[in-house]
């Protein structure tokens, strides 16, 4: 990458022992360089942004302290990990981040030996540190430090609250950062968020402890077996004199901060002094989102992964998107609002994603009647079932791939008791630059063998409003609506709202030679290469949109196992377990023997790039489609 030649010492930092070579003064200077090339590198090559500027300082300073990769250093979500990136070997092909083939959009163990562990859904860092720590322990290697970095977002989440249990009650040395800038991508929300804006810690108190704990320990007085009934007496005492209750303390976590997250030279002080310390500790870090560029700081949601931007003047470049369809979140957020004017039932439910998945329109307009639950999609879909319970009406909307998250919940708290909850998967399918950690890839496989679940995905933005419109009518239990990140195909899109018949699907197109069964927006990939097909071959084609994974539409499908020797199925998710796992299992057990051709996301996980270029890996593109259509009907 030509641009790091006029760094003058990121551009000699080829590893963190490299950095680590560099007297602690030169720390800030590094800092600089390497937010002016994220800034740089961002502006023409977009990613997720506000985050990795926010913990430049602390990235350095980890780096400079701990001996990594030996020393273990696990990152919570990886939105924060371009420093990180650049600073382990990967400066030079940095440019190539989140592209096809390119570097991975997040931190993966198969990318790099720094990157300890596979990092893209929120509050997993501290339990799988802990998991490191306690191997190193049980290996004999004493010397080896492990640190997990938690965001104030991500430590709203049910697992991080998890290992912080387990990490109190068994031997381990874990350090726990605490990266509070309250934010996820919008907001920080709930009462975690409003504790750490209170949570003040005397450094003086800290540094008079650990003195006085060395020296006990030298003269044999603070032994282990002592050490947890000392920390609950001392806690307790603590928290009298502050007047205040220290949550980590009273878990029995060492407590140091908060301090400065932008000051590189006093975060590597206070992490060299604290970094022997025995027993798990939580260093508490404040920093600011988007640190360094104006812009990002002071709009710090929209500067989360804004696209391309001039980065002289912070003007984002905004493609023009006059004339084309809106993105399907656009229209279920407007459509939903407009079916909550109507039916005073209505409440909406997200998990930190309220400008993602388009909740926020009806946050705008009925505050009252929307909650943002933070990372919490476990949570979100009990507390839908518990609203439901009482005879209220949630739209739940979680990613696709984060709901794998909520499995249990959707089974337990939802499905069993057939609540009338509509759970909204956005994302689904191949989502692109993001990658195996977020495609949503899983869902129709992991939820149709689930009782009592109507699960329906639109073939366009006509589709998805009345199927929206048909989950809000009275007793239809719980009603899944998948459909994928970006746009449809329809400019003209508010449709009249109109009931559909549960799991009846649509012929879209008459045929003999050949049928096409689709199910969701895939389907307008396989209607292009359907028409392409009988233009090459002279035949007819049959297209059928499924519309409903379940209940399936057995007259349709009837119908089609009478008609047709050859059946091709296309489905934006895994063919394990998916639709045409469905379709098969159907024509067997009503003794139909078609041939039937699946397509669909194959058995391994996928990398990042262009959606349609991950299509076309899949086979769910137009012209590997189509050259499957010809293959049959010229063979």
């Amino acid at each position: 990458m030509e641009q790091t030649t006029s760094y003058k010492l990121l551009s000699k930092i080829d590893s963190p022992k490299d950095l680590r070579q560099l007297p602690v003064e030169s720390l800030p200077e590094v800092c600089k360089e390497l937010r002016e090339m994220i800034i740089d590198e961002l502006s023409r090559n977009p990613g997720h942004f506000g985050s990795s500027l926010g913990v430049i300082e602390l990235t350095v300073a980890l780096h400079y302290i701990y001996n990594t990769p030996y020393d273990r250093i696990v990152w919570d979500v990886g939105h924060q990990a371009y420093g990180h990136k650049i600073l382990t070997g990967r400066r030079d092909r940095f440019c190539t981040n989140r592209k096809l083939n390119g570097l991975c959009p997040f931190p993966s163990p198969a990318e790099s030996e720094y990157d300890t562990f596979t990092c893209g859904h929120a509050s997993n860092s501290i339990s799988a540190a802990l998991g490191m720590a306690v191997a190193a322990d049980k290996k004999g290697e004493a010397d080896r430090h492990v640190v997990a970095v938690i965001g104030d977002g991500s430590m709203s989440g049910g697992l991080a609250f998890e290992g912080l249990n387990n990490a109190s009650s068994i031997p381990n040395n874990l350090l726990i950062i605490l990266n509070d800038n309250n934010m996820a991508i919008d907001r920080s929300v709930g009462g975690m968020k409003q504790y750490l804006l209170n949570l003040q810690t005397s450094e003086g108190y800290n540094r008079l402890r650990y003195i006085v704990s060395q020296k006990l320990h030298k003269i044999g007085i603070l032994n282990d077996e002592r050490r947890k009934s000392l920390l609950r007496f001392n806690n307790s005492l603590k928290s009298v004199l502050a007047q205040q209750q220290n949550i980590f303390e009273g878990m029995n976590i060492r407590y140091f901060g908060p301090v400065n997250g932008h000051d590189v030279c006093a975060l590597a002080k206070v992490l060299k002094e604290i970094k022997d310390m025995k027993g798990p500790k939580l260093l508490h870090v404040h920093t600011v989102k988007g640190k360094g560029y104006k812009p990002a700081e002071e709009e710090a949601t929209i500067w989360h992964a804004p696209g391309m931007f001039n980065k002289e003047t912070g003007e984002r470049i905004v493609k023009d998107t006059t004339g084309m369809p809106p993105l399907f979140q656009e229209v279920f957020g407007n459509t939903l609002l407009e079916l909550a004017e109507q039916n005073e039932k209505i409440i909406g439910i997200t998990p930190a994603m309220p400008t993602g998945c388009a909740m926020n329109i009806l946050m705008k307009a009925m505050p009252d009647r929307a909650f943002d639950v933070g990372i919490a999609e476990g949570h979100a879909v009990t507390f839908s079932g518990g609203m439901a319970k009482e005879g209220l009406l949630p739209f739940c909307n979680i990613y696709s791939s984060f709901m794998q998250r909520a499995y249990d919940n959707i089974i337990h708290d939802v499905a069993i008791q057939k609540l009338n909850v509509v759970l909204c998967l956005d994302r689904a399918g191949l989502v692109g630059e993001d990658g195996p950690t977020h495609h949503g890839a899983f869902d129709m496989a992991y939820l149709r063998p689930i009782p009592n679940l109507t699960i329906a995905s639109p073939y366009d933005e006509h589709e998805l409003r009345r199927l929206m419109y048909t989950a809000q009518l009275p007793d239809q239990g719980p009603f899944v609506i998948r459909y994928p990140r970006g746009r449809g195909t329809q400019v003209d899109w508010k449709c009249p709202l109109e009931a559909i018949p549960i799991g009846k699907g649509r012929k879209l197109k008459e045929g003999a030679d050949l049928a096409v069964i689709t199910i969701g927006p895939i389907g307008n990939n396989a209607a292009k290469a359907i028409a392409e097909a009988e233009g090459q071959t002279g035949k007819s084609i049959a297209h059928y949109d499924l519309r409903f994974l379940k209940p399936l539409d057995k007259e349709m499908l009837h119908e089609i196992g009478k008609k047709f020797r050859f059946i091709v199925t296309v489905e934006d998710g895994v063919l394990k377990g998916g639709m045409g796992s469905a379709i098969l299992e159907f024509m067997s057990d009503n003794g139909y023997t078609p041939v039937v051709k699946r397509l669909g996301i194959p058995d391994q996980f996928i990398q990042h790039g262009p959606a349609e270029a991950l299509q076309a890996i899949c086979g769910i593109d137009k012209t590997t489609i189509y050259h499957t259509l010809t293959h049959i009907l010229n063979s």
